[in-house]
């Protein structure tokens, strides 16, 4: 028999909340993302559109930045699939690797490829404009189908041993853990 990918969560708790109409609202959920997605091509379209025949300091910088993120999220990936394969660690938290430094480093590399998209894009006229990209991004990972339906999903599966990692984990940037608010 054939493998079945398990659905991601948070598209499961939207298929929930939109019943009976789940169909429909996802048919206008994809069309906003084919939307967005026109929105956010705008730093690969005026690269494109660079009349400068030289590659510009800045796309060199842009190119890097990609390199680093892709290579960051990549790990953040494979670590936090190495943990979930261990079966010790059902019901656990991943701590380890990069995941001990931010709760979610794999949205912060994806973010950091816009912003690299962003730098790339500034060796072009105009290119200045895409600033919107990463901004549009952020606001995404923080405040729609990021950050808060990944950490409300991780509560109900995990419930204190998630609420101590919000404690001492950093929600998004990489940074040192602080200690933990409960005694011992």
């Amino acid at each position: 028999m054939g493998h079945h990918p398990v659905e991601d969560g948070r598209y499961l708790q939207l298929r929930r909340e939109w019943a009976p109409n789940v169909n429909r609202r996802f048919f206008w959920f994809f069309q906003l993302q084919a939307a967005l997605n026109l929105a956010l091509a705008m730093p690969l379209l005026l690269a494109c559109a660079n009349p400068s025949p030289e590659v510009h300091p800045l796309e060199w910088a842009g190119l890097a930045l990609w390199a680093v993120a892709l290579a960051g999220e990549s790990v953040a990936d494979r670590q936090l699939d190495a943990f979930r394969r261990d079966p010790a660690n059902r019901g656990k938290t991943c701590r380890v690797g990069l995941w001990r430094l931010s709760r979610h480093p794999n949205y912060f590399f994806e973010w950091l490829v816009w912003v690299a998209y962003f730098v790339f894009a500034l060796a072009s006229p105009w290119g200045w404009v895409t600033v919107y990209c990463p901004a549009l991004m952020l606001f995404f990972l923080f405040r729609v189908t990021g950050i808060p339906m990944t950490e409300e999903q991780a509560l109900k599966s995990r419930g204190e041993d998630y609420r101590e990692y919000q404690r001492t984990t950093s929600a998004f940037f990489p940074w040192f853990p602080r200690r933990s608010g409960r005694p011992g």
